[in-house]
């Protein structure tokens, strides 16, 4: 399970649900309605979605837009849409949905505190020999 620092866990939890469509499983909150701990549910993965709460867990808007990592998240449903219901919940598209080599349609978006997230949709069956003949590499372990 993944874990994302926000400096406004609670309005990252209202446009994660608006962009992506994920689920409030489970809201912590202290005395004076802080959220402490939270999770999202998007089909059968789930995302804690935090608080900063150390000089090492940062939101990317505290620290100058910089990421250590991005999310990744796998969907069967149309990838171009979900892309605009992004853009309309006010995550900028960083790139627009790609049929890559491997087969998926993937698009990469930030959201409003500059996480960045792929997102991606398999549309077309591609082997492991037809991979390698598209990009010259090597690829050990396709499934």
């Amino acid at each position: 399970m993944s874990a994302v620092c926000y400096r406004d866990p609670r309005a990252a939890l209202t446009y994660l649900e608006a962009a992506f469509g994920f689920e409030i499983s489970m809201l912590i909150e202290d005395d004076n309605g802080n959220v402490v701990h939270s999770e999202m549910r998007f089909g059968n993965a789930v995302v804690m979605i935090g608080h900063e709460w150390s000089e090492d867990h940062k939101s990317p808007l505290s620290i100058g837009g910089k990421n250590t990592q991005t999310v990744h998240i796998q969907i069967d449903t149309d990838v171009d849409a979900h892309c605009e219901r992004a853009r309309a919940a006010g995550f900028e598209i960083i790139v627009p949905p790609e049929t890559q080599f491997y087969g998926d349609r993937t698009y990469r978006c930030r959201d409003p505190e500059g996480h960045i997230w792929t997102v991606a949709q398999p549309v077309i069956a591609v082997t492991r020999e037809a991979a390698e003949a598209s990009t010259g590499l090597k690829i050990t372990g396709w499934v």
